[in-house]
């Protein structure tokens, strides 16, 4: 057993040793990306921090392409990057690099004497879990961003009314409501400016929106999406579809409310058995139990 965790310890050594002279070498020209910052606004980072940025990034992105994995993998893993924010198209890539770097660091930790004693079931239950834990991190980053999207979708819809009865058309409205919520909502502008990048491109409107309920992943936006391609369709008046759709989301967010509060009395029950109810026992019992024990423990003795 201890020869078996001196060859996985030299082999973890190793690995680092590669990632590490893999990270020093020269990294790709980032003159395209930069160009992009400017154009987007993005404030640009500093010369030795966007090295060591692009370095650490071409690391991860060697080591995740040389891990085997399956189409099926690929697609749900695409498209939980995309919900998640990340859609260049070597995320993917880096993804699996994280994965892969923080399964080997926990069977590291484990398998070397660093903080207990070698242990190889523990290491490898170790690695299991480095394994899983970016894919859940990147799960909950999703939600969180959904959630986000969610949040600001009814002031979306409220610039959205305003703007087509100032005499906006659709298109333009969408434009404009990208570039208004760019402070406050920056994960819808982001989504709304992808839209109507995708229509200056060429792209119908109908596939341009459901494009971007597909990439949301929202309940709500997909609503709203099915909404407006049915009244592009039957020509009905966009102005009156999306006050009725505001009036009904502004019904749902109170209801979502209302269950949330609902939801708070039992929410509070694990804290109050586990935290305040002992500590109230003994606040409240203990004194009667100290002195029940000075009482009756001299007339058990014979």
């Amino acid at each position: 057993m201890i020869i078996i965790l001196s060859l996985l310890a030299f082999a973890f050594a190793s690995l680092l040793v590669t990632a590490g002279a893999m990270a020093l070498s020269p990294g790709q020209a980032t003159a395209i990306g930069r160009r992009l910052d400017d154009l987007t606004g993005v404030p640009a980072k500093s010369p030795g921090a966007a090295v060591r940025y692009d370095r650490i990034v071409d690391t991860l992105k060697r080591v995740g392409r040389s891990v085997p994995h399956s189409q099926s993998e690929m697609g749900k893993l695409q498209t939980k990057l995309v919900r998640a924010g990340y859609r260049g198209h070597e995320a993917i890539a880096v993804f699996f690099g994280i994965r892969l770097g923080v399964a080997l660091l926990f069977f590291g930790v484990f398998a070397t004497p660093l903080v207990i004693r070698p242990n190889l079931p523990l290491a490898l239950a170790g690695c299991g879990l480095g394994y899983l834990l970016p894919s859940m991190a990147l799960g909950r980053m999703a939600k969180r961003r959904q959630h986000r999207i969610r949040l600001g979708l009814a002031d979306a819809l409220d610039l959205l009314v305003v703007s087509v009865e100032a005499g906006l058309g659709l298109d333009q409205a969408i434009q404009r409501v990208g570039e208004e919520l760019a402070f406050a909502h920056r994960n819808l502008s982001d989504e709304l400016r992808l839209v109507n990048l995708e229509l200056r491109a060429g792209k119908g409107r109908t596939d341009a929106l459901r494009a971007l309920a597909e990439r949301t992943g929202v309940d709500d936006l997909a609503s709203l999406v099915a909404m407006l391609v049915q009244t592009d369709r039957f020509g009905t008046s966009v102005a009156q579809s999306l006050r009725i759709h505001a009036e009904v989301l502004r019904t749902k967010r109170r209801q979502r409310a209302e269950e949330a509060a609902a939801k708070t009395g039992v929410k509070m029950v694990f804290p109050l058995v586990f935290c305040i109810f002992p500590a109230i026992w003994v606040v409240t019992i203990g004194p009667a139990a100290i002195k029940f024990v000075e009482v009756l423990g001299p007339m058990s003795q014979p």
